[in-house]
């Protein structure tokens, strides 16, 4: 079998908005909700900036990630206007497992419960809790999946939902992550001296930018629903994009640093092109994986520039990590949510703090405002830590039920 597999759901849960399209609001105006980081236990107030959602971090901090998850998906299901009550067991659920979850080992270690938690000890402790309580949670019962690769662990979670579809294995799936930020993740990234620093938060997360130094850490999550596309338009569903391409690879260099031969992320880009049956030129908008590293873009930009060749010249780029932050496990699939979003409203968004691109990253990069533009193609891009590679290609929906853009018909910054 080889269906056609589309995107009829987002939701959106950051820090940047509440739901799908104030986040994608604040994303196209270029809204920066930086602060430095307070009351995160074990670390120095102000050491970390991020773009953190509202909430205690204390006491029930561990606890912040399956409300947060849920939301998300239950936005997306609604969306859809999907209901999960009919052949549930067709329904599949693809979600990395979580980080947030690992300082339970340390209660285990010295046998402590968490207080006040509606969940035992053994239910925070499994890597795949939050995948199985989203499931449980709208009745999904269908397979489930974890696959784990680091930033770009949602981006293959797409990648996994849309290759269960194509192989017969579900019909549906509710696909993403989510991601909350705790003492080890901020304490790691620390230590490997991978993020900004700015006497202002707002600036500094600068993908593409000469004077860049790092990201920022995100909170929130993304997910949505994939489902076949005739069943998709049997029920009358309004569909955002098609996925019509994806590659995943893995770069055997290093475990943090990126080759300065870009071949490997040059393969995954041309593969996912060939398997959209897409010429470079096709592509009219590439969300970068724009970590704001002077490793990442530099690499992006020469991969990019080796895979479209002359048609570079005409390709529209940004990153969204000045906006939402680095969302680590759920980066990849926030973004491509954005990606969808930008093709159902043929509006490329902007890369924020962009003002002094670097030579180095010769591309149109969207510096500071967005723009209106016809985007028929479009890829998503990521690239992570332990050298995995991914990418997605996503096609505008020209046919009937396609979703209609919510913007005006004038373009706004």
């Amino acid at each position: 079998m080889n269906q056609r597999v589309v995107i009829t759901g987002i939701g959106l849960v950051t820090a940047a908005g509440d739901d799908r399209e104030s986040t994608w609001k604040a994303v196209r105006e270029g809204h920066r909700p930086i602060a430095p980081l307070v009351d995160l236990p074990g670390v120095p107030d102000n050491l970390v900036l991020a773009a953190s959602l509202p909430g205690p971090r204390r006491g029930d901090w561990r606890l912040r990630n399956r409300p947060t998850a849920r939301r998300a998906a239950a936005e997306a299901v609604a969306d859809a206007r999907l209901d999960l009550t009919c052949d549930s067991d067709r329904v599949a659920v693809v979600m990395p497992p979580t980080i947030g979850n690992t300082p339970s080992l340390a209660d285990l270690r010295f046998g402590a419960r968490l207080a006040g938690a509606e969940m035992s000890w053994w239910e925070e402790f499994i890597p795949s809790n939050v995948t199985a309580d989203v499931a449980n949670f709208l009745g999904a019962m269908g397979p489930r999946i974890g696959p784990t690769a680091a930033c770009a662990s949602s981006t293959v979670a797409i990648v996994s939902a849309m290759r269960a579809i194509q192989s017969g294995n579900c019909d549906r799936a509710i696909v993403g992550a989510v991601e909350t930020i705790h003492p080890i993740m901020a304490a790691g990234f620390n230590n490997m001296r991978v993020l900004a620093r700015n006497d202002v938060p707002a600036e500094a997360c600068r993908p593409f930018d000469a004077n860049r130094n790092g990201f920022v850490l995100g909170e929130g999550a993304a997910m949505m629903v994939l489902e076949r596309s005739d069943e998709a338009m049997a029920r009358g569903a309004e569909i955002y994009a098609e996925v019509i391409g994806a590659a995943c690879c893995g770069e055997a260099h290093h475990v943090t640093d990126l080759n300065t031969d870009t071949s490997a992320l040059e393969y995954v880009v041309r593969q996912s092109l060939r398997r959209a049956k897409l010429a470079p030129s096709d592509v009219a908008y590439v969300n970068a994986h724009g970590t704001g590293t002077l490793q990442n873009d530099v690499a992006e930009s020469r991969a990019l520039h080796q895979v479209f060749g002359q048609a570079a010249s005409n390709l529209q780029v940004s990153s969204v990590k000045a906006c939402l932050g680095h969302l680590v496990n759920a980066a990849g699939a926030a973004e491509l949510a954005i990606t969808a979003l930008a093709l159902r409203d043929g509006y490329a968004p902007p890369t924020a703090n962009l003002t002094s691109p670097d030579p180095e990253c010769d591309l149109d990069c969207i510096p500071l405002v967005g723009r209106r533009t016809e985007l028929e193609h479009a890829l998503k891009v990521s690239v992570a830590f332990g050298g995995h590679l991914a990418a997605i290609a996503l096609r505008r929906w020209n046919e009937a039920g396609q979703r209609v853009s919510l913007l005006p018909h004038e373009a706004a910054a």
